[in-house]
């Protein structure tokens, strides 16, 4: 995702739960034919240029096994809190894949991981 229009959709419109290091926005909008997909918003909270793309590129790589479980057509924004600067790949992983399970559940997808 790249238009700031999706990411006010996804976070205005979706449901919402955070973990320690992530908060995530999901967005299910039923009969899209396109893939869903996912967008990252990395603040100056978290750190430097260089941390905050570092974040980035880590929770990318994560992401990227997740899109072919979420829904077509939905929006998922990623937003990364302070202490994801320091955290490790692993915890990453596992922040993340409670939040869009949460997410999931609450908005009844399902998540064929």
């Amino acid at each position: 995702m790249r238009r700031r229009a999706e990411f006010s959709e996804a976070v205005r419109g979706g449901g919402r739960t955070g973990r320690a290091l992530l908060t995530g926005h999901l967005l299910l909008r039923p009969g899209q034919d396109e893939p869903a997909r996912v967008g990252f918003v990395v603040s100056r909270a978290v750190g430097t240029a260089v941390v905050r793309n570092r974040v980035r590129r880590r929770l990318r790589h994560l992401a990227r096994g997740y899109l072919g479980s979420l829904p077509g057509g939905s929006l998922l924004v990623v937003r990364a809190n302070p202490r994801a600067a320091t955290a490790r790949q692993a915890d990453l992983a596992a922040d993340l894949d409670l939040v869009i399970s949460t997410l999931l559940r609450r908005q009844g997808g399902t998540l064929g991981r």
